[in-house]
């Protein structure tokens, strides 16, 4: 099975900035769409953002749109996800995963979710 390494999340203020990194280990990310998802405590697991294989195609979650952007680097095994002007709301445990399609934020069936990385957005 694909299996992925979060990293990148931390603590930050309301309208700081963090880059999460997807980055992917013993076999190459270039065929696979992959995208973003995160769940906040005490809520459903909602998909955030997903990339195409090649690049060429992205989506967004309305409540990101213009804040966050997905990138990447396939020589890197990594796929990125630039987080801007970020808001309390946007706290929780971040996750990617391989998706249907680049252009639709959801995952594979059956995919076994990791460990994904904490973002905490507070003053």
């Amino acid at each position: 099975q694909l299996q992925f390494v979060e990293s990148g999340g931390g603590l930050v203020q309301p309208g700081g900035s963090l880059r999460l990194s997807c980055a992917a280990s013993g076999f190459t990310l270039d065929w696979y769409a992959i995208g973003w998802f995160r769940q906040a405590p005490g809520k459903e697991r909602e998909g955030v953002s997903c990339i195409s294989s090649t690049g060429d195609r992205t989506n967004y979650a309305d409540s990101v749109k213009g804040r966050f952007t997905i990138s990447r680097d396939n020589a890197k095994n990594t796929v990125y996800l630039q987080m801007n002007s970020l808001k309390v709301e946007d706290t929780g445990v971040y996750y990617c995963a391989e998706v249907l399609k680049g252009s639709t934020i959801v995952a594979v069936p059956g995919w076994y979710w990791g460990q994904g990385t904490q973002v905490t957005v507070s003053s």
